[in-house]
């Protein structure tokens, strides 16, 4: 391998969204630096199984939307 290319590996702090905290290592920012998670697995619904709302915002949602009175289901 060529020596000088590769970034700086290093030790960090992960903050989760319920205060956890655990080290790591990663080229993330620099030494001893704590980075702050808005989401994880703890609090994700793609995790925990929580409800998930998918919008149809395409074009079969404008046709419904236009014909809804036409009784096309």
């Amino acid at each position: 391998m060529k020596p000088d290319i590769h970034p700086d590996y290093h030790e960090i702090t992960v903050q989760l969204t319920n205060g956890e905290t655990y080290k790591t290592r990663s080229t993330w920012g620099s030494e001893g630096d704590t980075m702050v998670l808005e989401i994880d697995p703890s609090s994700h619904a793609a995790w925990t199984g929580g409800q998930q709302r998918v919008l149809d915002k395409g074009q079969v949602a404008k046709f419904r939307a236009r014909y809804a009175n036409f009784g096309i289901k």
